[in-house]
């Protein structure tokens, strides 16, 4: 009772730094994973088109998931120096392999009949990609976006080691103070809370993005319709 009486104390009295903080890990995970569904779904794409390149593209993507945060923010930090630039690249990092992944796999699971229909339409091959293996493959590229940024909220939190801020400080105020539980939860309890709303949001256009939901969508629209 004393440690939630305290943590109540904690965010009455500093409610507008846990804020700002709260929103500095939030922008550095979101501009991470930005960044990597720039990089991420082109290359997902390339891959799919070109399947010798899958295996090895994945692998390189899957050898950096494998790299420790800390050894990765410690090598970055030689080269980049402290601050948020050297966080925001690391979790570039990390989101690539999900959104890398999962493109390379929406794409090629579209069912190839509607491809070679499309072609047989005289689409080109950006028209069949914009308007045909795209739109299809979305709610798997936004699963692999989803899991990128639930990733990179956790990440994020060790931003604090290199001066990047965010609720990894508040978090390391917790445990260089005696008896400092409530300060630890002050940062611990808003970075769950922020993976957790993040991963429902995704969550959610992920399924509404569904092309057998949007057909069920549809159908039953015509079915009132036409009652």
């Amino acid at each position: 009772m004393d440690v939630f009486s305290d943590l109540i104390t904690y965010f009455t009295n500093n409610g507008s730094y846990v804020w700002e903080q709260f929103f500095r890990h939030f922008l550095m995970s979101a501009y991470g994973v930005l960044f990597a569904a720039i990089v991420g779904i082109p290359v997902g794409i390339l891959i799919a088109r070109y399947s010798r390149l899958s295996s090895v593209v994945l692998s390189l993507a899957n050898v950096i998931q494998t790299i420790p945060a800390l050894a990765m923010l410690a090598v970055l930090m030689l080269v980049m120096g402290l601050g948020t630039n050297t966080v925001v690249f690391a979790l570039f990092l990390y989101s690539l392999l999900p959104i890398i992944k999962n493109t390379y796999t929406g794409i090629r699971n579209v069912d190839h009949t509607l491809i070679e229909s499309g072609k047989a339409m005289g689409m080109t091959k950006w028209q069949i990609l914009r308007m045909v293996e795209i739109p299809l493959s979305l709610s798997v590229i936004m699963a692999g976006l989803r899991t990128a940024l639930v990733i990179t909220i956790g990440i994020a939190t060790i931003g604090t080691f290199i001066g990047a801020g965010g609720l990894g400080d508040i978090i390391m105020r917790g445990t260089n103070a005696q008896d400092g539980t409530a300060i630890i939860l002050a940062g611990a309890i808003p970075t769950a809370f922020m993976a957790v709303i993040a991963d429902v949001i995704m969550g959610w256009l992920e399924r509404s993005l569904m092309p057998v939901k949007k057909k069920k969508q549809e159908s039953n629209e015509q079915e009132e319709v036409t009652a």
